[in-house]
């Protein structure tokens, strides 16, 4: 097939990474170790022309540190991102940003950039991202600062953060806003569904995880590279600490990493003038993106539609399906996201081809919103080294509230008509209540433990609304863990801080 000039394709990709002690270790900073990925995928390129000078946009993805107010940047941070990382890389883009929260980032601006080239609105664009998460933990143990501050001039297009939408002033109330509390919410529907018990359903993701694990020991980017067995990833240790019901620590997303990944496109033209041989082309055969509301105001809990409309419409825009696919990387940051595109799309959990190319976030590492440019990266390297290939990457943010999914080949893809979707996002099925007296029914739970004890955190249903309560109480927690939960009456009652107490009648 003939390629139009502003076809574009992906002509780079670089990760970098350091683990605490290790020979070599540096303490890059953040900025350090994102201009390094840069640098490599610039690199990885091999053009034999000045590619740094012809960057025309960077994007950065926005570390935790500057994700939210519950996170901090205890040593500082750039004023300017992307305009940091890029001057670490000899790019002086004409322009800047600072892309929203979410895992879903880096696949979602692919397909942006991607469109961006085929119109005409670019050349050369680079998408980076980092997080030196470990090295911060390590010298803050350690009573250590450092300055990673930076006064970076220039412009700079700030998206905000995007969580819009995403939370729910209770789930903060109730300590279940964030992911670590939240998926385990949608984890106990889809286990009591399957009738399994606590220990049962631990052992599943076990199964699901343990390749994962064997992966990861085989990337020499991976945070934890040890390989392990479902048992030992499904038993509660002193090591293996139950983090919320029913996840143990080992099978959460790893935040603990010192990463950065980078991705460069280009126009076939402009790859062209700069020497980029074709060997390096990877094409963007179709990106699809998708948000829906909160999730207590979903359908189900256990499912994201907005995932499996993402990939459908991916694979459908590309002109391909599962069978044709040689790579697959799903996001992992728990359990859940996978199951849900596994019981949604009827995968096999022992298909061959495996779910993950990097290791999966709590064994490669969950390099904060950057974890799929490290997907991408590792894709782009599969796709080269099998020519005609196909990759899928899918990515997801917040809890279960984004997601951008893309197929890739080196085999030419024609963008005379836009292959990015970005589809209208799912609409909310139940109104959520901040507070509630009296009756309610019992849907799904988690426990967390805490410096004065566990703490259960039920969701409940009220008619066309859900409603969250909490108990302390040791035999509610034990009637919770002995289930089934799903279903039964319960009482809720609201104190003046908004917070709910419900218990079981």
């Amino acid at each position: 097939m003939a390629i139009s000039n502003n076809t574009p394709v992906i002509i780079g990709v670089g990760q970098v990474s350091e683990r605490v002690g290790e020979d070599g270790y540096a303490e890059l900073s953040p900025m350090d170790l994102a201009g390094a990925a840069l640098k490599a995928a610039i690199a990885d390129a091999r053009a034999s022309g000045n590619l740094a000078g012809a960057i025309d946009t960077v994007a950065a993805i926005r570390q935790f540190e500057i994700s939210a107010t519950r996170y901090s940047a205890p040593f500082g941070h750039s004023t300017n991102t992307p305009r940091s990382i890029a001057r670490r890389a000899g790019a002086d883009p004409e322009r800047a940003i600072l892309e929203v929260v979410g895992g879903q980032g880096p696949q979602k601006l692919v397909g942006e950039f991607a469109a961006d080239i085929a119109a005409g609105r670019s050349k050369v664009a680079a998408i980076a991202g980092s997080e030196a998460i470990s090295t911060m933990r390590s010298l803050l143990a350690r009573g250590e600062k450092r300055d990673w501050s930076e006064d970076q001039p220039g412009t700079l297009e700030d998206r905000g953060t995007g969580y819009d939408g995403v939370l729910d002033k209770t789930a903060m109330k109730h300590g279940v806003a964030a992911p670590i509390a939240a998926y385990p919410l949608a984890e106990n529907v889809r286990r009591e569904r399957l009738g399994l018990s606590l220990d049962d359903y631990r052992l599943e993701i076990g199964r699901l995880f343990a390749p994962f694990t064997e992966v990861a020991a085989r990337n020499p980017h991976s945070a934890a590279p040890t390989a392990r067995s479902a048992e030992e990833l499904a038993a509660l240790t002193e090591r293996n600490r139950l983090v919320a019901e029913p996840y143990g620590r080992l099978v959460v997303a790893r935040d603990q990493v010192n990463q950065g990944a980078a991705i460069v496109l280009a126009s076939v033209a402009e790859a062209r003038r700069l020497g980029v041989p074709e060997d390096r082309w990877v094409y963007v055969h179709a990106v699809a993106d998708c948000a829906e509301p909160s999730m207590l105001s979903r359908e189900n809990l256990e499912k994201s539609p907005a995932a499996v409309a993402a990939i459908s419409t991916a694979l459908e825009v590309a002109g391909t399906d599962w069978s044709s696919l040689a790579h697959i990387d799903f996001y992992s940051c728990f359990a859940i996201p996978v199951f849900n595109l596994l019981d949604s799309f009827g995968l096999d959990r022992d298909d061959p081809r495996g779910w993950t190319l990097t290791g999966g976030l709590p064994f490669f590492g969950g390099a904060g919103n950057n974890y799929s440019s490290h997907a991408i990266a590792e894709a782009v390297a599969r796709c080269r080294a099998e020519p005609g290939s196909r990759a899928l990457v899918g990515a997801n943010g917040g809890n279960m509230s984004k997601y951008a999914a893309a197929v890739y080949s080196t085999e030419p893809a024609d963008w005379s008509e836009s292959r990015w979707r970005h589809l209208d996002k799912i609409a909310p099925a139940y109104a959520v209540l901040d507070s509630h007296d009296g009756e309610a029914t019992a849907e799904t739970f988690t426990i967390q433990p805490g410096k004065e004890g566990e703490v259960a955190t039920l969701v409940a249903r009220v008619d066309a609304s859900r409603v969250l309560g909490d108990s302390r109480d040791p035999g509610v927690i034990a009637a919770l863990r002995s289930g089934p939960v799903a279903g039964r009456a319960v009482r809720i009652e609201s104190d003046e801080n908004g917070v709910n107490a419900f218990w079981f009648t």
